[in-house]
């Protein structure tokens, strides 16, 4: 946490909701910076360190609570495809952390006075794949491996010492079933939250089904969906509520649609307010946004839940 006042997040969601950031890519897009590589922002954790710190910077003073870190797609492997070794792939994935803190500490500099906190991104396996089949899931591989492969880059962050993990964007059970073998006696929490299609994982499998995985996880504070189409959301919530009686994280999509071959958003968006409302009264207690969901709608979410 970002200072001697910040009450632990699990004590934190007790006592109400929190808002999440939004899309870090769109808001590094948005900074001119170029994203076209496998590593994607993590890139910039090597390169440009400074316009992460303020990407989160920019959600935090538009009224984000938590930040999640650049480490969703920064992998030990992924790392090694470009040389760098596995030493220099933690201390990358390590200073996710750091950078997140550092700009929770700056946005206190200039006046934010309440409690921020940090969740350490664990991206799919697809993530590192960097050929979309982190929407598919279904890899080929057992949990042993998937949980041999999170391990490492979950043990960076760990060291670290974010406020909670993220283990996000998960697009089946297998590798759920995995991450939750991995963060098994950790001394920082984890929330779970899947990516979803209607009322199923992308990898097709009932959320009854997936969320129970984590009911009795004592490590898991919280479950979810996120890098979804909002629509989707409101559903997803009240199971996840009903089958696991933790709080629940959303963090949809802006409701436009990722056409993988022209590289390219289509459609419009359909996040609204009045479907922020909706999710908490089904029982989210951590709202944001993910793909093009950026500042201007973080602040909008945060009226909404302190009004």
């Amino acid at each position: 946490m970002t200072s001697d006042t910040s009450a632990p997040l699990t004590d934190a969601l007790a006592a109400g909701t929190l808002v999440l950031d939004g899309g870090l890519s769109n808001q590094l897009g948005a900074a001119g910076h170029d994203l076209s590589d496998e590593l994607w922002s993590a890139r910039l954790l090597a390169d440009e360190p400074e316009a992460i710190t303020e990407a989160h910077l920019a959600y935090f003073e538009a009224g984000a609570d938590v930040a999640i870190t650049s480490s969703y797609q920064a992998t030990v492997e992924g790392f090694a495809k470009r040389g760098v070794k596995r030493d220099r792939a933690s201390e990358l994935i390590g200073l996710s952390v750091e950078l997140a803190l550092d700009a929770a500490v700056e946005s206190w500099r200039r006046g934010v006075k309440r409690p921020l906190y940090v969740a350490g991104s664990v991206g799919p396996y697809g993530a590192m794949l960097a050929d979309g089949s982190e929407y598919r899931g279904r890899y080929g591989l057992s949990v042993a491996e998937l949980e041999a492969f999170h391990r490492p880059r979950i043990e960076a962050l760990d060291a670290v010492g974010p406020d909670v993990l993220a283990l996000e964007t998960i697009p089946d059970t297998v590798e759920a079933e995995a991450l939750l073998r991995a963060v098994r006696g950790l001394r920082v929490p984890a929330w779970l939250s899947y990516s979803i299609a209607g009322d199923r994982t992308r990898a097709g499998q009932p959320l009854e089904e997936a969320f129970a995985l984590a009911a009795d996880a004592d490590e898991i504070i919280a479950v979810g969906v996120n890098c979804c189409a909002p629509e989707d959301v409101e559903g997803a919530v009240e199971i996840a509520a009903r089958v696991t009686g933790k709080p629940v994280v959303v963090y949809p999509n802006s409701g436009e649609t990722w056409d993988a071959g022209a590289r390219a958003w289509t459609g419009r968006a359909t996040f609204t307010t009045e479907q922020v409302e909706r999710w908490r009264a089904a029982g989210a207690r951590l709202i944001g946004g993910c793909c093009r969901v950026g500042p201007e709608a973080i602040t909008s979410i945060r009226r909404t839940l302190t009004r």
